[in-house]
C-alpha cells in the first residue's frame, strides 16, 4: 500500500508539514553566516502550561557546511529530534535532513531523512503508536532553493520587513515539492525584563486547498486560514523570539519560546 498519510519532512526550527503548489523560487542569500550555537527553548500550550523543553545544538563542519540539531523533550516520553546540514556560499543549500518524531504527542511516528549528495530518501511512518508501520524509500534530486528545517534560519537572513517564497520537499510517499509564502505581518514589541524592543511577525502560508488535495480526506477540518507564526528580532543582528504553530500537520498548536539556564 506505501504511506498514504503525511509523511513530511520539513520543520523549524523545525516544522513539519507546510505544503503549497510547485514554486520556482530562488535560493535565499547569506546576509548572516551561521555559526556554533547552544540554546535552549520551552514548549507550552496555548494555555500556557510547560509541556516540554528543547535544546538546539549547531556546529560549524569540514568546510562551510554547517551541522544543527533540534531536539525537544516533552513531559508525556515524546521526542522531536531533528538534524540539518547546509551549506553557506553565498546562497543557503540544504544538503542532508533527518527528523524522528516518536510518542504520543504525535499523531505519526515518523522517521524521515533525505541526502541532497546521493539523493536517498527513506521515510517510515506509524499511525499512532500501536498500528502497522509503513515505509518508502527511493532517490530524488532536492531542488537548490529546498529548505525543510531550515524556516528560521531563512527568516532572519531576509531583508527588513519583506516577505519569501521558498521550497519545501515532501513525501505521500513519493516526494513532491511545494511552495511556502513567508508573510510579512508588521511589527510588535518584543520585552526583555523592563527592556521593549521591536519584532518582526511572519506567517507561514500554504495552500490549504492544495494540501487536501494532496494529502486527501484526513485533512478535510483544517481552516481555510491555516498557517504558522513565527517572530523575530528587529534589530540590525536579528534573533528567533517566539513560534506558534503544529510540529506535525495534524499535532496540537504550540508555543516555543527561548529560556536561559539559571543556577
Amino acid at each position: 500500500m506505501g504511506v498514504r498519510r503525511h509523511a513530511f519532512i520539513g520543520a523549524v526550527l523545525v516544522i513539519t508539514g507546510f505544503l503549497c503548489e510547485v514554486a520556482r523560487a530562488e535560493p535565499v542569500p547569506v546576509r548572516f553566516p551561521q555559526g556554533m550555537t547552544h540554546g535552549f527553548l520551552l514548549v507550552r500550550s496555548l494555555a500556557g502550561e510547560v509541556i516540554g523543553h528543547g535544546e538546539v545544538r549547531q556546529i560549524v563542519k569540514e568546510g562551510d557546511l554547517v551541522e544543527s540539531r533540534l531536539t525537544f523533550d516533552f513531559k508525556d516520553g515524546s521526542v522531536h529530534d531533528e538534524t540539518v546540514v547546509f551549506s553557506q556560499q553565498r546562497v543557503f543549500t540544504l544538503v542532508r535532513h533527518q527528523l524522528k518524531q516518536h510518542g504520543p504527542f504525535f499523531p505519526e511516528q515518523l522517521d524521515a531523512s533525505i541526502d541532497r549528495a546521493t539523493g536517498d530518501y527513506t521515510v517510515r511512518v506509524r499511525e499512532g503508536t500501536d498500528k502497522k508501520e509503513e515505509a518508502a524509500s527511493g532517490t530524488f534530486t532536492l531542488p537548490k532553493d529546498a529548505y525543510n528545517g531550515m524556516l528560521v534560519t531563512v527568516l532572519l537572513n531576509l531583508p527588513k520587513a519583506s516577505s519569501e517564497t521558498v521550497n519545501i520537499v515532501s513525501f505521500n510517499p513519493q516526494p513532491q515539492v511545494f511552495k511556502l509564502e513567508l508573510q510579512f505581518q508588521g511589527e510588535q514589541t518584543a520585552r526583555i525584563g523592563a527592556l521593549s524592543r521591536k519584532a518582526f511577525k511572519y506567517i507561514f502560508k500554504p495552500d490549504i486547498g492544495k494540501i487536501r488535495e494532496f494529502v486527501g480526506k484526513i485533512l478535510g477540518k483544517l481552516p481555510d486560514d491555516f498557517h504558522y507564526e513565527c517572530w523575530v528580532l528587529a534589530d540590525e543582528v536579528p534573533s528567533f523570539v517566539r513560534f506558534e504553530g503544529p510540529l506535525q500537520l495534524r499535532g496540537p498548536i504550540v508555543r516555543i519560546e527561548l529560556v536561559s539556564p539559571g543556577l
